[in-house]
């Protein structure tokens, strides 16, 4: 077995763009660790080019016996995205002792390592969206799957790995190879589901008085955005440190649902509904991503505008039937 890139979560959403974007640049040579299970995500390894695949829990035990060949680098996306997960001693190994293992692997061997932190580290927002070393021991996530993030976060600041590994704070990502995911799909994925079958969009009602209904904003990227932040890291290993990446610019739910009315060419139509109880005390009002950091860091490149990202999305992938 050999590999230039070992992409962990490769078949997944994140994890198969990345692969996606390393095959344009004519790299075949990537390594993807997932797991399939009995989900539609096997689809995704379809859509790309790969040396080989191997199971997580596999890819686990070649870690613990040394087994595995080194490479270029590892790019880390594989774990549990679900926000609703409650199973908090799998969300802990899953996410952060699993992570940790390959962690100290590629510090050991000198190999790149860039992984998937979360957004949802920050909580409710009320500490603000700084991805400073200094801010983060005081976050607060809101559910267990934000703090497993957390607890690898504060590992790797607290032992100094952050000076040779990169963290990426993903926001609300979307784009193509989604569809796999469920419940977690973006909301642009739900809403042109919901057009093509009712003609009409539903969103949930604000409960704070000075946020309207569908005017709760959020953070969100296209995964085409994303994809190059996280292949900036893994090119420029010179660089290392905890990241924000998000666009900086925060948007209303109305915004992101119109660009997708806009996409299909179909008037908006949006129903307001009632938001489950166990959501109301966990549901974030505001994300915007701090960008100075990022910036500073070299990545200059300008971010896909919602609208753009949007119609892409929906004209070229969703009703194509990509």
């Amino acid at each position: 077995m050999s590999a230039r890139y070992i992409v962990t979560g490769g078949a997944g959403f994140i994890g198969c763009n990345i692969a996606r974007a390393l095959n344009d640049r004519g790299c075949d040579d990537v390594l993807v660790v997932d797991h399939l299970g009995d989900s539609e995500k096997w689809k995704n390894l379809e859509a790309i080019r790969y040396e080989d695949y191997i199971d997580k829990v596999d890819f686990r035990e070649m870690i613990r016996s040394g087994s595995v060949p080194k490479v270029e680098a590892v790019i880390h996306m594989g774990a549990c995205s679900s926000t609703t997960e409650t199973d908090a001693d799998y969300l802990a190994d899953n996410n952060y002792r699993y992570t940790r293992d390959l962690c100290e692997w590629c510090i050991e061997r000198g190999i790149r390592f860039v992984y998937a932190s979360s957004a949802a580290t920050y909580g409710d927002g009320a500490l603000g969206y700084s991805d400073n070393d200094k801010a983060t021991p005081t976050l607060r996530p809101l559910n267990m799957y934000g703090y497993s993030k957390h607890m690898f976060d504060l590992w790797a600041l607290k032992k100094g790995a952050l000076k040779d590994i990169v963290g990426l704070k993903y926001f609300n990502v979307y784009g193509p190879f989604e569809s796999h995911k469920g419940d977690m799909r973006s909301v642009v994925h739900k809403s042109y589901g919901q057009i093509s079958e009712t003609g009409k969009v539903r969103l949930f009602k604000s409960y704070k008085d000075e946020y309207a209904d569908g005017a709760q904003v959020r953070d969100f990227i296209y995964v085409k955005d994303a994809v190059d932040v996280t292949l900036f890291f893994a090119d420029h290993p010179e660089v290392s440190g905890l990241y924000n990446c998000g666009t900086g610019e925060a948007r209303t739910w109305i915004d992101l649902v119109r660009s997708v009315f806009n996409a299909m060419n179909i008037e908006p139509a949006i129903e307001f509904i009632e938001m489950p109880e166990h959501l109301k005390s966990k549901y974030q009002y505001f994300t915007e991503a701090e960008m100075r950091k990022l910036r500073a860091a070299g990545y200059h490149k300008e971010f896909t505008s919602l609208e753009a990202g949007v119609s892409d999305y929906v004209r070229n992938h969703l009703a194509a039937g990509r």
